[in-house]
């Protein structure tokens, strides 16, 4: 059976049996866990494994969003809280030496605990550039004001993560930090110049090549001025596509933020009208899930394309 062309979140610490039932119909591409969904180190690995078998399929992708700093789902396991990305960055300012010694002690300890589990990708890095008035919802999740560095330690995160068999996701593609509304509850819009754009927002994506990335629910008023990224087929062809040239899997932020104006099934049927390759849906809700499943088609000939290429690579 072909995968859907969706991730989904679940709602608890188990699979419920409708949870099983429902993905034994519907086989989305991954899972993807949040702190919900995690209590202790057996019962995460006791998760994994049950996924992997429902699906029967040892390379099935389960993915985290584990940034470290404020944004960190494994906090019942080992505190993160401290080593944002920012925390790096200065950190690689200062001292080089000791940046990659303790960057390197850091990615050794949450890859072995991702290999441990049974996680294959994290939701990382986030390669938007900080202004002073960037919202806080974005704040030391971005790695610097200069975009140079923001793309140099994007990489330094790709290339660790990559050594442990771990897939990473870019993110929020073509930018967010321009942004002073949180995208959870409202919909940004960035009137800035396209020069500023293309020289600081869109730079940091161009630089980094990991296997996939994530669209930012963002209006960009000088290159659509009705939609989204994710709903804007002018920004993912000539920005994502063309300019920024990725040619990974594009996978959209999650559809349930209220960034978003139509209903769920209008988001994700946009989302992938427009160019995404899959849609995100992260709140395990099943009412939600099961509207969703109906509309969204099977994986296309790319986007299966990649995901073989990642199932090689983690071989």
């Amino acid at each position: 059976m072909n995968s859907k062309a969706i991730i989904f979140g679940i709602k608890g610490a188990t699979l419920s049996f409708k949870e099983r039932k429902f993905f034994s119909k519907f086989k989305p591409w991954g899972i993807i866990l949040f702190s919900r969904n995690i209590k202790n180190l057996e019962q995460l690995k006791d998760l994994t494994s049950e996924i992997r078998k429902l699906f029967n399929d040892k390379n099935y992708p389960i993915l985290i969003d584990e940034e470290g700093g404020k944004v960190s789902r494994l906090n019942k396991i080992i505190d993160f809280s401290v080593f944002s990305n920012k925390y790096f960055s200065q950190l690689y300012t200062k001292n080089k030496k000791l940046f990659f010694t303790i960057y390197g002690i850091y990615t050794n300890v949450v890859c072995d605990l991702f290999n441990n589990v049974g996680i294959n990708i994290n939701t990382v890095p986030v390669l938007d550039v900080r202004r002073k008035n960037s919202h806080s919802i974005i704040g030391d999740r971005s790695y610097s004001y200069n975009p140079k560095q923001v793309s140099l330690m994007g990489n330094i995160c790709i290339n660790s993560y990559s050594k442990y068999k771990i897939g990473t996701i870019m993110k929020h593609i073509p930018g967010h930090g321009l942004s002073n509304t949180d995208s959870h509850v409202a919909t940004p819009i960035i009137k800035n110049s396209i020069k500023e754009l293309i020289n600081k927002d869109f730079k940091t994506f161009k630089h980094c090549k990991p296997f996939f990335a994530m669209t930012a629910h963002i209006i960009y008023k000088r290159y659509d001025s009705e939609n989204t990224a994710t709903h804007s087929k002018t920004i993912i062809k000539k920005i994502i596509r063309n300019h920024i040239n990725f040619k990974g899997i594009l996978i959209s932020d999650d559809i349930s933020m209220k960034a978003l104006k139509y209903n769920i099934t209008e988001n994700a049927t946009r989302a992938l009208r427009a160019g995404c390759n899959i849609i995100l849906h992260c709140n395990g809700k099943l009412n939600e899930m099961k509207k969703l499943a109906e509309i969204i088609p099977d994986i296309d000939n790319f986007t299966q394309k990649k995901t073989s290429q990642f199932y090689k690579f983690l071989m």
